[in-house]
């Protein structure tokens, strides 16, 4: 039975011994790699200087067309992220300040992501390598219900994660292998798919009287001298509960309503993301009202 134990306890101290060493190798690569994603783009930069600065889900990644505004002379990067919620928009604008960034405008898309105020596993899980290197990251996270599991226990976040974080992108980090969410300014053009979902309800989509991260994001910009530019973005002609966009506009009246400058679904990829051509449209009008030179 002595042995069975002493058995048990050696193997329990390899584990956690493995854990660690295997936790510091991931966290280690994660440090050196500036081209994989946005997060990472941002986590190992300082000084950075821009005009405008585009933060928001997809609605935001497919919708603004950087080079629009490049070509009237503002430096603009897109880092609007696919899947993302306002709760990792908080947290990239948070790192931006931390790293000395120079911003004089802020887009944030700020419609459907209005409705909650969680996290987007999928998009947050590219924060957690940092957790342990950064007071900003871990402060945002204190809050959430796994915190503690990802937070102390070594290793448990690169294995929970592990299809946004694990083995397969620990490999292409180390390799150097860019992805494609850093071209074009940051902003990802769609094309028109003959598959592509064109209707869409959102009738039980309620915005939250108190977005917690909308407001995060607001007092930063007022706190740092950025000026802030909330807008809602256009939807298909078939969305069924467009009076959501009203709901928004009560409950935020400082969000400009940009829902139905383009609306024909010509101009759409999916119900909720406008293609190349629709973005350019509908960037060309929000640089023409807010940039304006």
């Amino acid at each position: 039975m002595k042995k069975f134990i002493l058995f048990i306890l050696k193997t329990i101290i390899i584990i956690i011994v493995l854990a660690v060493l295997l936790d510091y190798a991931y966290t280690s690569v994660y440090l050196q790699s500036n081209n994989r994603n946005k997060v990472d783009y941002v986590y190992n930069s300082k000084n950075r200087n821009y005009d405008v600065v585009i933060l928001g889900s997809s609605r935001a990644n497919n919708h603004f067309v950087s080079e629009m505004f490049e070509d009237k002379g503002f430096r603009t990067f897109n880092y609007g992220m696919s899947g993302g919620h306002l709760f990792e928009a908080s947290l990239l604008l948070k790192l931006m300040i931390e790293r000395k960034y120079e911003i004089k405008n802020l887009i944030l898309e700020a419609d459907l992501n209005l409705s909650n105020d969680h996290q987007a596993e999928g998009v947050s899980a590219k924060f957690l390598p940092y957790i342990h290197n950064s007071e900003t990251i871990r402060k945002h996270f204190e809050s959430e219900e796994d915190f503690n599991e990802l937070y102390y226990i070594p290793f448990y976040r690169y294995i929970k994660f592990d299809a946004k974080i694990g083995f397969r992108e620990i490999y292409k980090t180390a390799k150097g292998e860019a992805t494609s969410s850093l071209d074009n300014l940051g902003y990802y053009p769609l094309q028109k798919h003959k598959k592509g979902n064109m209707k869409n309800n959102i009738v039980n989509l309620k915005p939250l009287v108190h977005n917690k991260y909308y407001q995060e994001i607001k007092s930063l910009c007022k706190k740092n001298n950025i000026n802030f530019i909330a807008v809602m973005t256009p939807m298909c002609e078939n969305v069924v509960g467009m009076n959501y966009f009203e709901k928004v506009k009560k409950a935020y009246p400082e969000i400009h309503n940009y829902e139905n400058v383009v609306v024909e679904n010509k101009y759409f990829s999916s119900c909720g993301h406008m293609n190349d051509t629709g973005a350019k449209i509908f960037t060309a009008r929000i640089i023409n009202d807010f940039f304006k030179k």
